[in-house]
């Protein structure tokens, strides 16, 4: 009989047996491989993030204009001159509508500082989206310093620290089932370089539009 010599032929064909492992597999393969660039793709944005806010911190301590033997003034327009950098660093990933910039300048309450408690004396804020600074508002005072429990930021006498915070609302390229969050927070501080006049705090000779909070 023919049949039981079909079955027997067919028991014994191995053809396309690759091809029907592969079938198999390519579910889960495409799925890890989609996992692993949006996982990649997460963990880049996050670290560019945090140069940036590096960048904006070690920017805002440096500068200011005037005479070397005399304390350096800083202008609205350096402030707004910073951001613009960072939204240039940022590239495509567009600070300026998926995130905000939080710019604090901390400086101590009384100099000499005898009871070690600060005071944020100006705060700037710079992209589309909402986020107030977690970590206090301008014309706070009595501040331990300012960022995460354990790890607060202080100043020196007769100086200022440059607080950052950069907040980014990250746009996934699969999907946000392989990202840990949708939103980042990242925090940077810089002490001022040079002596600085703090008493002026941010002039504004330019009547510029100042990046208020």
């Amino acid at each position: 009989m023919m049949f039981p010599t079909f079955a027997r032929r067919l028991r014994r064909d191995r053809r396309g047996l690759a091809l029907m492992e592969f079938a198999i597999v390519l579910p889960a393969l495409v799925l890890l491989c989609l996992g692993g660039m949006e996982i990649a793709n997460y963990v880049t944005t996050k670290m560019r993030m945090s140069q940036i806010a590096l960048q904006i911190a070690d920017n805002a301590a440096r500068i200011g204009s005037g005479s070397p033997l005399a304390a350096k003034t800083i202008t609205e327009n350096d402030v707004n001159d910073l951001f613009i950098g960072a939204q240039t660093a940022s590239g495509k990933l567009n600070l300026r509508e998926n995130g905000r910039v939080v710019l604090s300048d901390l400086e101590p309450q009384a100099n000499p500082n005898t009871t070690s408690k600060y005071k944020i004396a100006w705060q700037r804020c710079y992209g589309a989206k909402v986020h107030p600074s977690t970590y206090g508002n301008a014309g706070a005072t009595n501040l331990a310093g300012m960022g995460p429990v354990g790890r607060l930021v202080t100043a020196q006498d007769d100086n200022a620290t440059m607080f950052v915070e950069v907040y980014y609302v990250y746009k996934p390229i699969v999907g946000l089932t392989w990202t840990p969050a949708t939103e980042m927070v990242e925090i940077a501080s810089m002490a001022v370089r040079d002596r600085r006049d703090l008493a002026s705090g941010l002039t504004n000779a330019d009547k510029v539009t100042p990046s208020t909070c």
